[in-house]
């Protein structure tokens, strides 16, 4: 286990907890580690230590936040293979999803970087009205104010990144929120950050349930809530943060459409690398996949023939693709799921079984409108294939979901692709490429219930400050 202090990094120091709580591998349910147990009363004692540095952040150089974010992600280079291992242990994601976090993590603190020399403003043409005669109009972008960085659990590190690194560039103290199922990774990347500056409480991080974020959404002086998670949490924080600002990615069902043009082992390939990669516990992994008449039944096959390409098995082996979901509650939640789409008329034309705690790998046909396989986020292991009559039928279903984070589209023709990219209702349009495709320099983010706002430091950046207008008579 990574080596830091005990308790929870508060203002200049650590502060102990009365409670704590075991840390499990989902995959046995063995102990990997405790981890300490937050309360309101510390939520609360965070937003002053961050609220009383705020000025001090701002203030600092430019230089001096653009070394941090680059020495941040030079440690955690140099402690890659033990990242991913720990992600491994608390997320019981299969170790390549974690190796990938871990190197995206690593982009994520560098691009973040960057973007610490694009903070700038422009001139304003005031004399475009004779009141503007003689004077100098400009405005520069400063600091949001504290951030509270609220990060789910499927990937964790990665998910606190995106909250941390863009507060920092911004010149934002942040207090971080990670899972509470998966508290370690965010932990030791807190006290990697901490240690390398002499602004210590500049990062705070606070671990606990639904009063420790309720607490921290709810303070008037936070300048900005950044929420990863579910849209019914999302919306609740939203109701409650109000009126302070909140970026929400509230994650999707994400949808992959095959045209009757499209390359059919290609499209195959991509719902195999795409439904199932981090044991489907991804925002944009492939859940509903729309066919065209024409083609779907081969490429239905195609997909069918390559299934057992999905190996199953202790996430700690490189060739694992899927393991356990983060707990058997969740595990519970998809099989329901899964049955009650057959109940409902759909076929399983593969999966559908728990065994040794670890969903098999699912794929089911001809799911209806109304049930939660096909209208809600699956979070797991489960691809639903549905036959359409042509792109027209396949785009209106895209549309009709409430969601709209990432959609992809498999087509040769490239009217076809500007035509997804004018139509489909999602903050990202993915053509011949997994809908889970996702470079961390890009904007990321959903529209309708998947979400406002947009990640992607450079974009972060913009959301965690605000523009302040200078008017000036020489």
């Amino acid at each position: 286990m990574p080596d830091y202090p005990d308790g929870l990094p508060i203002g200049p120091g650590w502060v102990s907890t009365a409670d704590t709580a075991d840390v499990v591998f989902p995959y046995d349910g063995s102990v990997i580690g405790t981890a300490p147990v937050g309360t309101a009363e510390l939520a609360s004692r965070a937003v002053d230590e961050a609220v009383a540095v705020a000025r001090e952040v701002a203030s600092l150089p430019s230089r001096s936040r653009r070394a941090l974010l680059n020495d941040v992600a030079s440690a955690v280079r140099e402690r890659r293979a033990e990242f991913a291992q720990l992600l491994v242990l608390e997320t019981g994601k299969p170790l390549v999803d974690c190796q990938v976090e871990v190197a995206r993590t690593i982009v994520t603190w560098e691009a973040a970087a960057e973007e610490v020399a694009r903070l700038h403003g422009e001139t304003v043409p005031l004399d475009l009205l004779p009141s503007g005669d003689g004077l100098v109009g400009f405005w520069k972008r400063k600091p949001i104010g504290v951030v509270v960085g609220i990060a789910g659990f499927n990937y964790p590190l990665l998910l606190a990144s995106h909250k941390i690194a863009p507060a920092i560039a911004a010149g934002c103290p942040v207090v971080v929120k990670p899972a509470p199922q998966t508290p370690l990774a965010t932990l030791w990347l807190v006290h990697l950050v901490r240690s390398r500056t002499g602004l210590p409480a500049m990062v705070q991080l606070v671990t606990g349930d639904a009063p420790v974020g309720s607490e921290l959404v709810t303070d008037r002086r936070i300048g900005a809530v950044s929420f990863t998670g579910s849209a019914a949490v999302g919306h609740r924080i939203a109701r409650d943060a109000a009126p302070t600002k909140t970026l929400l990615e509230l994650g999707s069902n994400a949808a992959l459409v095959v045209a009757e043009d499209a390359d059919l082992d290609a499209a195959a390939d991509a719902v195999l690398r795409g439904g199932f990669y981090a044991s489907g516990q991804a925002c944009i992994s492939v859940q509903r996949v729309l066919a065209v008449s024409s083609v779907a039944s081969e490429f239905t096959g195609k997909v069918l023939a390559r299934l057992g390409e999905v190996t199953v098995g202790d996430p700690r082996s490189p060739s694992t693709r899927v393991s356990a979901l983060i707990d058997e509650r969740s595990t519970a939640r998809v099989a329901e799921w899964v049955d009650k789409a057959t109940a409902a008329g759909a076929r399983l034309l593969a999966g559908g079984s728990v065994r040794d705690g670890v969903l098999e790998p699912t794929v089911l046909a001809d799911v209806p409108d109304g049930v939660e396989c096909w209208d809600e986020e699956i979070f797991g292991p489960v691809v639903c294939l549905r036959t359409v009559s042509d792109v027209d039928e396949a785009f209106a279903a895209v549309n009709a979901s409430r969601y709209g984070l990432h959609a992809s589209v498999y087509s040769r023709s490239l009217k076809t692709a500007f035509r997804a990219l004018d139509e489909l209702e999602v903050g990202g349009v993915v053509v011949n490429e997994v809908p889970g495709f996702r470079s961390d320099t890009m904007p990321y983010g959903g529209v309708k219930d998947s979400g406002i706002g947009r990640e992607g430091p450079r974009f972060a950046v913009e959301e965690l400050t605000v523009t302040r207008m200078a008017v000036l008579r020489p």
